[in-house]
């Protein structure tokens, strides 16, 4: 199993700025990375994995801590109560909001529920969940580690479970358009940047129009979908960092916290302060 970390210590209030991009990947592609059946690792806050891929289909859950999985064709966030599938061949980093137990199983390349393309994120209903721990929880003298064709079984359900889940849509687009991804840059840098699509067009050099043309060609969502999106994807990595639902709420751009709270239900099922905990008889990272 992979060495765990000691936690790292609580944030300070004062929020942090957006998670940093990861940078372009590699020329000629990033390194592949071995996996060998499921997988555990505790990542402390802001530890990132950099640029990589497998050569087998990934299901990754967060039973801890918030994940941003980058991609060159954008970012996804992946809370404790969430997965995400990375298909075989995807280069992809990690970067970890909070403590975060990672727990990843792996599968046969081209089997999968989802696209070949890209991540998707996923519910995680009671028993997938289970499941994933039964996996890759480390064996001990009550729980004898699994035979190969035992755990080859579970996997089995696991993928079954897979194809009955809801793709959730906690996908924040990139584009390689320069316009873009200067008003991105800017967006990043403070969430709560209130200026209109005009105000940003002007910072960079670009029109209003020529922008929301290109955020719905470029990115499939309209200016404000997008900016909603990373204001959400920034609020998660915020709580997973411990900050109060409140100085979230103003890192994030929101009016007050009531108008948070309601966003943050619609998008997510759930009010921030249960967002921030693992579901009910989840075990902790591993000590």
């Amino acid at each position: 199993m992979p060495t765990t970390r000691q936690s790292a210590s609580r944030s300070p209030e004062r929020p942090a700025r957006h998670p940093r991009d990861p940078g372009p990947h590699p020329a000629g592609g990033p390194a592949p990375r071995p996996l060998d059946g499921p997988t555990r690792q505790e990542l402390v806050h802001r530890e990132r994995i950099d640029w990589h891929h497998h050569a087998v289909d990934q299901l990754v859950h967060p039973s801890s801590g918030v994940l941003r999985v980058s991609t060159p064709l954008g970012a996804w966030v992946v809370p404790p109560y969430r997965a995400v599938w990375i298909p075989a061949g995807v280069p992809h980093a990690h970067e970890a909001h909070g403590r975060t137990d990672m727990r990843t199983l792996s599968f046969p390349p081209g089997n999968g529920p989802f696209g070949d393309d890209r991540p998707t994120v996923v519910a995680v209903p009671p028993l997938l969940r289970e499941l994933v721990v039964a996996l890759t929880d480390a064996p001990d003298a009550a729980h004898p580690p699994y035979t190969a064709a035992q755990r080859a079984d579970l996997e089995r359900v696991a993928l079954v479970q897979l194809r009955r889940v809801e793709a959730l849509p906690l996908y924040l687009p990139a584009s390689d358009d320069d316009r873009l991804r200067a008003v991105a840059a800017l967006l990043r840098a403070d969430p709560a940047d209130d200026r209109t699509l005009a105000e940003l067009g002007a910072a960079v050099g670009a029109g209003e129009r020529t922008l929301s043309r290109l955020f719905r060609a470029e990115l499939g969502m309209t200016f404000p979908q997008w900016r909603t999106q990373l204001r959400l994807h920034h609020s998660l990595t915020l709580l997973a960092a411990g900050h109060s639902v409140t100085s979230v709420a103003t890192a994030c751009g929101y009016a007050n916290a009531s108008a948070f709270i309601e966003a943050f239900r619609l998008a997510f099922g759930v009010t921030p302060g249960k967002g921030r905990t693992r579901p009910p008889g989840l075990p902790g990272p591993p000590r």
